[in-house]
């Protein structure tokens, strides 16, 4: 049976430690769905469509990879993907409380679909995207962080305009 994995998040902007899961994802599972969340409340950085066009480019080389925006219960996303995996990545000790308490509420919606936990290599395991753009507003370097396709589109933001 084909196993399908969702990974949910902001990916304001996406991360080498977002990218690091998702090829840690592809080892266990067929397919991985990353799903770019609109977070309103979040208040990205960037628009849904810039973080979703940066995702798609970060992992354009992977097969099995898909990229959705999504604006919905992350379990109803699951099963209209068909996928009984979520995948949440855990940096620190700090994430693991928050995240345990959403792989419960997740099951308590949904107990057919799983919550995996991966880390990251420990060279990500500081890289956030609040890190990242925090680096960004004082123009720090970044280049060490972000996946090459996603360092380009930024750069390319001649704009300057960084919501």
């Amino acid at each position: 049976m084909r196993k399908t994995a969702l990974y949910p998040g902001t990916f304001d902007p996406i991360t080498n430690g977002h990218f690091d899961i998702i090829e840690r994802a592809l080892r266990l599972f067929d397919e991985v769905i990353i799903a770019v969340a609109i977070s309103q409340d979040k208040k990205p950085m960037f628009s849904l469509d810039e973080r979703i066009e940066m995702t798609k480019e970060a992992v354009k080389s992977l097969s099995n990879v898909t990229v959705v925006g999504f604006d919905n219960l992350t379990v109803e996303l699951a099963k209209a993907h068909n996928a009984s995996i979520i995948i949440r990545g855990l940096r620190a000790v700090s994430d693991f409380e928050y995240e345990l308490q959403l792989g419960y509420l997740n099951n308590s919606l949904d107990d057919t679909i799983e919550t995996v936990y991966l880390m990251p290599k420990l060279q990500n395991a500081f890289v956030s995207s609040s890190i990242v753009r925090n680096l960004l507003k004082f123009n720090g370097k970044t280049d060490h962080i972000l996946p090459k396709e996603v360092q380009k589109i930024i750069g390319n933001m001649t704009s300057c305009t960084l919501h």
